[in-house]
């Protein structure tokens, strides 16, 4: 089977512009969605054993999930694992894309693998046990650092892990607060200055989830053939900055005024004592999405809107009013690709 990666709509992703931060955009990968659907359609080769693979990986050395020419991307470190796992080529088809500088906690991908002997070449054997994959593959994978299979499960040969899946969910990191970011943040967050109204960012989340034409959060190169999508879920919640590694008892949502806005102390912020030798903690946002498919950057078009309520530069009704114009033009600057991560990507399989 032929690597088909490119086939897949582009998702909320996208190279950072940042200079010096994440590397340079390269060339565009050409589509191949018709190769995809009818290879998917031939049948399947003696012994051949069809593998459901979730991967995790930090987004910020990859240039994006899909495989390109002289690039280290996601997808191609994990064919790369594979095929010296088995000792010969395979193809993997992934579930959704991610540019350079996105994270993901759980992309999806298929793989199709014959096993052959090694001592009787040619010998097809019974196909490895998923387990068996995961622990072997990840062998080859930890000298990498940045990426690594969580699930494996075996499939049946015309399960494909972007048309069968049902959902995906991505969450989006901001971090608010003057203090400098800390190095375990540097690339995994927003790092947002001014302190953000988390009710009027809450408010603005319901103009924009449910059924619209989203061509104000649709960035340009994106070829979904229509920009109407339904957005199953849209919040934002306040969650604590993991590298700070707080108690239970430390985090205090009581602290939070009634704008929105932490009410901090002089001594105490994000309920991090400000001692000799402690760094001051930002208050962590999390923004949710979740949907059957997203347009070329639309979470990130959907938070950089979001975080400009925060910071008062924008009104809920400022949000519809952009909704309505349908045109990307009225868009507010986008997130950056940093904070956005690929959650999960839900299938039925029982």
């Amino acid at each position: 089977m032929i690597c088909r990666d490119g086939c897949a709509e582009p998702t909320n992703s996208s190279y950072s512009g940042e200079a010096g931060d994440q590397p340079q955009r390269p060339p565009k990968i050409p589509r191949i969605e018709e190769e995809d659907q009818v290879e998917s359609m031939k049948p399947p080769k003696p012994g051949l054993q069809r593998y459901l693979v979730a991967f995790e990986y930090i987004g910020t050395r990859f240039f994006g999930s899909q495989q390109q020419p002289h690039q280290r991307t996601a997808v191609g470190v994990l064919q790369d694992a594979f095929e010296k796992f088995v000792g010969q080529p395979v193809s993997i088809s992934g579930s959704s894309r991610t540019d350079a500088g996105v994270h993901a906690l759980s992309n999806v991908c298929h793989v199709d693998v014959v096993r052959i002997s090694k001592r009787k070449p040619g010998e097809v054997l019974e196909p490895h046990e998923p387990s068996v994959v995961r622990r072997a593959v990840n062998h080859f994978l930890q000298r990498e650092g940045d990426i690594m299979v969580i699930d494996v499960r075996s499939v049946p040969s015309d399960f494909h892990a972007r048309y069968k899946a049902q959902e995906r969910t991505y969450y989006y990191r901001l971090l608010s607060g003057p203090e400098s970011l800390s190095t375990f943040e540097r690339d995994r967050a927003w790092h947002v200055l001014e302190e953000l109204n988390l009710q009027a960012m809450q408010e603005a989340c319901k103009v924009l989830v449910g059924h619209h034409d989203f061509s104000s959060f649709r960035a340009a190169g994106c070829q979904a053939k229509s920009p109407v999508r339904t957005l199953d879920e849209l919040h934002v919640t306040e969650s604590v900055s993991v590298p700070n590694f707080p108690s239970v008892t430390e985090s205090k949502p009581s602290d939070i005024g009634a704008q929105g806005v932490p009410n901090n102390s002089e001594k105490e912020f994000n309920g991090f004592c400000q001692e000799f030798g402690i760094r001051s903690g930002h208050r962590c946002l999390v923004v949710k999405a979740r949907s059957h498919s997203f347009l070329y950057h639309q979470v990130r078009l959907l938070v950089g809107a979001l975080k400009c309520v925060g910071t008062g530069h924008l009104t809920v009704a400022d949000v519809q009013r952009i909704l309505d114009a349908k045109t990307v033009a009225a868009a507010c600057p986008m997130a950056p690709a940093c904070g956005l991560y690929l959650g999960r990507v839900k299938y039925d399989l029982d």
